[in-house]
Order: C-alpha cells, then structure tokens, then sequence
C-alpha cells in the first residue's frame, strides 16, 4: 500500500506525479498507472486522483485519452536562436506563458571573463542578476546576467519590476539589440542547477552562453542560461539573414 495522504491532499497527489514527469521518471508520452493502481499508491479516493490529473491535464503535463488512458504531454519546448531571440516572445509564439523570477541581485566587480565579453576594464562594476524563467508555471532555465553599472543605472531596480529586457532597454534608448554569438554546452547540472530546474542531477542540461550588444556593435549584456535537456530543444533561425540575402538581390 502506498502512503496515505490526508483528507483534501490532492495537491500533493499532483505535485508528486508532476515530478516524476519534470525530473523524466516518467517519459514523454509514457503512460500513466491506472486509477486504481495510484488509488493504492497514495492511499487515497478515486476523486482526488482524478482532480489530480485533471490539474495536470490543464497544466500541460499530461493528455487524456477515453478508453485508452492518461499519458505523458510530449510538452518539450522548441526554443529557436536567431541574432534576434527574445525569450517572452519565443514562448508566446508556442502557445506558453512566460515568467520571471528573480533569484538574488547584487553589483560585483567584472571579472577577468565578464570585462572582456562587455568590452569593460577589469573591475567594472556589474549587475550580476539572478533568475529563472517558467513556460506555464514550469522552470525552463536558470540564467545569470551581467549588465554594465555605468550605461544601465538601476536595471536591477527595473528588471525586478518585472518588465522584459527588451522593454527596460527601449527605456535606455537601445530600441532594438541582436545576439552577437551564443556558445552551446551540454554537461551535468550542479546540485543548485537542478534543483532550481526541479530535474535530477544524472539529467544533461543545455547551456547557453551568449553576448547581446546594441546596433553599433557594443555589447549591453553577457549571460549563461542552464535549460533542461529533457524539456526544451534548440533550432537555429536563420530567416532574417536569407530575408536580408534577398532584398539585397532585389535592390541589386
């Protein structure tokens, strides 16, 4: 018999199969145990599995299907990278809410590695800012960002208000920023990388280091976003450049 769970706690019923989902115990489109099979599981009421997986089924996670079960939402994010990439609009471009959460902010002297990406004197002091991004109340990446102190005063204040980078930086007179380059790694996530991406440490993650810089070429932040590779995958986005190839065809 499995654990019995207190009266109402269908809650935990979900949170507890949403983990076995998010950390890939349970893979996309694998199939659920039966009502009965997680009724012994967590000792409870046919009711609350079923209020349990109806909460999954509207989060996402999970499909269900009469007569034939309930499965895994094959729900993996396709996350393009292009000299544009915006993460609120790549989401909403799929279908998925996007949201923030700041982690922890504080003004660090630039490293060795950080001034050189920011075209910076060694020293320069830093917004390091820490957060994570969801895609519909699920932890998709855990960045850490550097932003100069002396061109953007207060952006920690006005990143933790909420509004998009691109939005703050419209406010800084930077209308529009493309990405310089992104270098792409996959190893094994740290003990806090996986617990902020609420995966197991034995789970590759995807790691995103990139450097953005303004129209005339001037770097305005560097940053390295750790994603689960379960959960999201990577295409390339090339179709501004092919666009620019033509109209130069076109005007020639």
């Amino acid at each position: 018999m499995g654990r019995k769970l207190l009266h109402g706690q269908w809650q935990q019923v979900e949170s507890d199969i949403a983990e076995d989902i998010l950390t890939g115990r349970l893979s996309p489109k694998a199939q659920l145990p039966t009502e009965s099979d997680l009724m012994e599981r967590f000792g409870v009421g046919r009711h609350t599995i079923r209020r349990a997986i109806s909460r999954l089924e509207s989060r996402g996670l999970v499909l269900v299907e009469q007569g034939r079960g309930t499965f895994v939402r094959d729900s993996r994010l396709d996350y393009r990278l292009s000299e544009r990439t915006r993460f609120s609009q790549n989401l909403l471009d799929q279908g998925r809410e996007p949201l923030g959460q700041a982690i922890h902010e504080e003004v660090v002297p630039a490293s060795e590695f950080i001034a050189e990406a920011l075209r910076l004197p060694h020293g320069e002091p830093v917004y390091h800012i820490v957060r994570r991004g969801f895609a519909d109340e699920e932890p998709i990446n855990y960045s850490r960002a550097y932003y100069p102190v002396r061109r953007f005063p207060g952006f920690d204040e006005a990143r933790r208000s909420g509004r998009s980078v691109t939005v703050i930086l419209a406010e800084y007179g930077i209308p529009d920023y493309i990405r310089l380059r992104t270098d792409i790694i996959v190893r094994l996530p740290t003990s806090e990388e996986a617990k902020q991406l609420c995966q197991s440490m034995s789970q590759p993650v995807v790691v995103l280091r990139k450097v953005d810089v303004d129209l005339k070429g001037t770097p305005i932040s560097y940053s390295e976003s750790v994603w689960p590779g379960e959960r999201v995958q990577f295409s390339i986005d090339n179709t501004s450049q092919l666009l620019d190839v033509l109209a130069r065809g076109e005007a020639g």
